[in-house]
């Protein structure tokens, strides 16, 4: 038989619970609500979901308090103890779900060009696999089924497949001509908050299994050094730090490039990244919000000092470096005159790449005592 306390304990879980599956029936309501306005053209609903996002945050404020009132009527141990520190972090991972449906809602109505239909239908694609993942991740979370958010957590790498898949797409529409550059940024924002919201449920269901079993799954991006270099348009100089980096073949890193306010690659840039036989006909230029998984990235490194005086440095754990390295792309003169400054900021930069790469591991190489 159930002593008092364990019956209120139970009353206050099972509130708790409550509220955390109305937070999350809001911010499901904002996905499809996205989901529908790329599908029938119907922006009415990107309003709903943008107004919709304050009932959220105030659903997350609700659930801290009663999380917190919690910890401190009942001081629980054990698994209700786990229970509680959980769901605290499990309310914050809903609540950026709804950020980012409140961004691909605001992304729709900044940018309302057609979008052509077999594109659409993989965007759509992708919207309704994260969006059910999210979904099963908070059902777990309700049922307190292990099984359930270990099965949830294998969808995340289809996601991942597609949104790259979505990525090259995307690209070549560009490059071809059959989009703006307005739309292509948008259409890659959306993309990457779709992704986004899978990663969440992926945090969710590591939540869960810490709250059923006590082990943490938690580890992102622990096996890579991901390595980000920004300039201010990403048409020269970080595009081709970037196609260095990853010429050298690297398993353990992951690099990227983004620029404070992207602009067109500068042909020439692509002609003599060709003579070095890497081919950048299909990079395109990004923002930084668009780099996947920019809160893992350890290393940052700007190249003008624009970038470096732009980028937000407020994350304590990311290492920043500044190589100022002139652009080649502004050097007027002879063609020969272009090649060697080319020339001269690729050599210059494939040198700071290189041994930043030793650094980085240079732990690996020490040999055990």
């Amino acid at each position: 038989m159930n002593t008092r306390m364990e019956l209120s304990m139970e009353r206050d879980i099972e509130r708790i619970r409550g509220k955390v599956k109305e937070m999350a029936s809001l911010v499901e309501l904002g996905l499809q609500d996205c989901i529908d306005a790329i599908i029938q053209n119907d922006y009415q609903h990107t309003y709903a979901v943008i107004l919709r996002d304050q009932h959220v945050n105030e659903k997350e404020n609700e659930i801290d308090r009663l999380c917190l009132e919690f910890l401190v009527r009942q001081q629980p141990v054990g698994q209700p103890l786990r229970f509680a520190y959980s769901t605290i972090k499990i309310n914050l991972e809903i609540e950026r779900v709804g950020d980012y449906a409140e961004s691909i809602a605001r992304q729709l109505q900044r940018n309302r060009e057609s979008i052509d239909e077999p594109l659409k239908e993989r965007i759509v694609e992708l919207g309704r696999m994260a969006m059910n993942e999210f979904q099963e991740s908070v059902k777990a979370f309700i049922s307190q089924d292990k099984k359930s958010a270990e099965h949830c957590m294998c969808t995340e790498k289809a996601v991942d497949v597609l949104r790259c898949q979505l990525d090259e797409e995307i690209a070549r529409y560009l490059s071809e001509k059959k989009m703006s550059y307005a739309l292509h940024a948008s259409l890659i924002t959306i993309v990457r908050r779709f992704e986004r919201v899978s990663d969440q449920a992926r945090n969710i269901c590591q939540e869960v299994l810490y709250m059923c079993t006590g082990e943490n799954f938690k580890h992102p991006g622990a096996e890579f050094f991901r390595v980000l270099f920004v300039d201010t348009h990403n048409a020269c100089r970080s595009q081709i730090a970037e196609a260095i980096a990853v010429n050298q073949k690297q398993e353990k890193f992951i690099f990227a490039s983004a620029g404070i306010e992207p602009g067109e690659i500068d042909p020439f840039t692509r002609e003599f990244m060709m003579k070095k036989r890497i081919d950048l006909s299909h990079a395109v230029p990004k923002a930084i919000h668009q780099i996947p998984h920019i809160d893992h990235y350890q290393v940052v490194v700007t190249l003008d000092q624009e970038a470096y005086r732009a980028f937000p440095k407020q994350p304590t754990k990311i290492v920043f470096l500044d190589w100022h390295v002139d652009d080649p792309s502004k050097m007027e003169g002879t063609k020969m005159e272009k090649e060697k400054a080319y020339e001269s900021a690729f050599e210059f930069l494939k040198v700071r790449i290189v041994e930043l790469m030793e650094a980085l591991t240079a732990h690996e190489k020490v040999p055990k005592q």
